[in-house]
């Protein structure tokens, strides 16, 4: 029976995976950084039939605290099949309107936290032959678009980092799950950071418009037990991930007229 790790677990992609892993019988870790939301999506899990749930509360802007949350993840169970690393944060606001400090708290949820929780993954996979890391980036990882300059700068570095980590530990039975949602029904917008460090507090018109959570769910699950490099999850707006790598230029005439919210 497979044991899975989910972070940004308490709503979203995260929620709805936990669900979709839990009509299996998974054995389920859910992580975020509320314990008073992850508590109700344990509940659920378990009615739609988890074997078991640990609910691991965690502030991924904490890296010192990172190699024992690992720790406590991978005790819970006595190892961790699947890694499903989907915790983000996203953004609304220019260049010139978005801080240092806001980048520093996109890259350090959105990018140093996964590539720690890897790196801290690997010894303890790799030492019982092999497991799995799933990670949340976004076609705005593929592709640059107004209003999220730290959000896909992150997401950017999420590619780097674990097509890397593919190339190096393929070889010692880790598979690694690239996850690329276009335009999903989610709360990010809603949590995003806009100017000053607020929350946003709106629902962005093309995310209202995009696909379930659920039917995302469904995608990613699936790819994850195919074992697949790559996954795309969205509509018709993931036709930009195959305009830009065959048309860069137009890709960046059709960015500058995206409506960002």
């Amino acid at each position: 029976m497979e044991t899975v790790w989910i972070t940004g677990a308490s709503s979203g992609i995260g929620e709805a995976c936990a669900y979709e892993w839990a009509a299996s019988g998974a054995s389920l870790i859910l992580t975020s950084s509320s314990a008073e939301r992850l508590a109700p999506v344990g509940e659920k899990c378990r009615e739609k039939g988890a074997k078991e749930v640990v609910i691991l509360p965690y502030d991924l802007r904490e890296p010192d605290g990172i190699e024992d949350l690992v720790r406590k993840a991978w005790d819970a169970f006595g190892g961790i099949g699947v890694a499903f690393l989907n915790a983000g944060i996203s953004q609304r606001t220019t260049v010139e309107d978005t801080s240092m400090d806001m980048i520093r708290q996109i890259m350090e949820i959105n990018y140093f936290a996964p590539a720690a929780i890897a790196r801290e993954l690997l010894p303890l996979m790799e030492g019982r032959g092999g497991g799995h890391i799933a990670v949340t980036t976004s076609i705005a990882g593929r592709f640059g678009f107004p209003l999220r300059c730290g959000y896909s700068s992150s997401k950017f570095a999420l590619y780097g980092f674990f097509e890397t980590l593919q190339a190096e530990a393929y070889g010692k039975g880790i598979r690694v799950t690239i996850v690329c949602p276009g335009r999903v029904r989610t709360p990010i917008s809603l949590r995003a950071l806009d100017k000053g460090g607020k929350p946003h507090g709106k629902m962005d018109p093309g995310q209202e418009g995009g696909i379930s959570p659920e039917k995302a769910a469904r995608t990613i699950v699936r790819a994850v037990r195919k074992g697949r490099r790559e996954v795309l999850v969205g509509g018709g707006e993931l036709a930009m991930v195959y305009v830009k790598r065959f048309f860069p230029g137009l890709c960046a005439r059709l960015a500058r007229k995206i409506k960002p919210v």
